[in-house]
């Protein structure tokens, strides 16, 4: 099967260099240049302050040249002396004068210097203090959650994953799209600016050491090329997938995704479900809805519940994960529960309940 636009973006990865970068949560700062126009703009002020006091008490001063101290002298004077030139052409000759010198031209020259090499030295180890964050980063990124789109579908997913109890540093999002970015680093996750069907991006993600890989392109094709990406660098990662079309699912699960969303599919069964039902459809979406009314979580067997059928436990048991296998709550093969076993089952959501996420790879078709 031939996906539509694979050729395509085929040559636009080769014919052109992606930049991406990684972007971690930061505190919302002033840009730059507005940082440094209003440190320039306080510098002036003091400048033009100084320069006033000086000429308001100019008879004090006197000049090597004419002996006479005038506004642009004022100026001059108060340029050179906030520099630390100091020329000494123009010094202060009455009490007043250097009394005013100690007190109020001094502090201001810390000020002005201040100002100024406390920029330029922001300026210089702005880079260096990114990157020591950046490694810091990667050595202590391990067994995280790589979300490659943070659309709708993205969104919600780390939405999903973070109300189980996943840290949102542990969250790394990976999207073509600046701002896209700007948004998760808003929300506290980490972000990759890149094309996710090229390697380079998603090792900047650390790919080949994530617990999880959530892809939500918009472009089913994309899809299948972040797949076969993501498991060739990650063979032991659990990878799941969001195509627009039920057809392209069975190409997905060849490529290495260990489940398969259809979200189209499931949005028309569950407006289906609606008409025929709307109470029903309004279960079904409240269970697909972490964290509030009911929730769908899978949790390990407990020691008092060896031995137990599902239809004795206090719990709703749905399914009964047995190794590879996902057994109804009624299949005979079931029969009493073992220690290994893992249940689905629904639960009323509380600000204490927890999914525990399984950590062994879904099985595949």
């Amino acid at each position: 099967m031939k996906l539509p636009g694979q050729d395509a973006i085929a040559r636009q990865a080769d014919e052109h260099l992606v930049t991406h970068k990684v972007k971690l949560p930061r505190k919302l700062v002033e840009h730059p240049f507005r940082q440094v126009a209003k440190r320039l703009s306080i510098a002036l002020v003091v400048l033009v302050v100084t320069a006033v006091i000086v000429y308001a008490d100019h008879d004090g001063y006197t000049d090597n040249s004419d002996g006479s101290v005038d506004l642009l002298d004022s100026f001059y004077y108060a340029t050179v002396t906030l520099s630390t030139t100091g020329y000494g052409d123009i010094t202060p000759v009455s009490d007043a004068a250097r009394l005013t010198n100690i007190f109020v031209i001094t502090p201001l020259r810390v000020l002005f210097l201040i100002i100024l090499v406390g920029t330029t030295l922001e300026a210089l180890t702005e880079r260096t203090r990114e990157e020591w964050r950046l490694n810091r980063w990667r050595s202590a990124l391990r067994d995280h959650t790589v979300v490659v789109g943070f659309g709708t579908k993205g969104r919600s997913a780390i939405q999903t994953v973070c109300a189980t109890g996943l840290r949102k540093d542990q969250v790394v999002v990976v999207d073509p799209s600046g701002k896209a970015i700007e948004a998760a680093t808003a929300h506290g996750y980490a972000g990759v600016i890149g094309d996710a069907t090229r390697s380079d991006v998603l090792n900047r993600a650390e790919v080949f050491r994530a617990k999880q890989i959530i892809i939500a392109t918009q472009r089913d094709d994309t899809a299948v090329l972040v797949t076969l990406t993501a498991r060739q660098l990650n063979r032991g990662a659990k990878i799941v997938v969001a195509v627009r079309e039920e057809e392209n699912a069975p190409l997905l699960k060849q490529s290495g995704a260990d489940a398969v969303i259809t979200s189209a599919s499931a949005a028309g069964r569950l407006l289906g479900l609606s008409v025929l039902s709307p109470a029903a459809g309004m279960v079904m979406e409240d269970l697909i809805s972490q964290g509030s009314g009911l929730d769908l979580i899978e949790r390990p067997v407990i020691k008092a519940e060896v031995g137990k059928n599902p239809r004795e436990m206090d719990d709703l048991v749905v399914s009964v994960l047995r190794g590879h296998r996902v057994l109804g709550y009624d299949d005979p093969a079931v029969g009493g529960l073992e220690l290994t076993d893992r249940l689905i089952t629904i639960v009323r959501a509380t600000p204490a309940t927890h999914v525990t996420p399984d950590a062994r790879p879904l099985p595949r078709d």
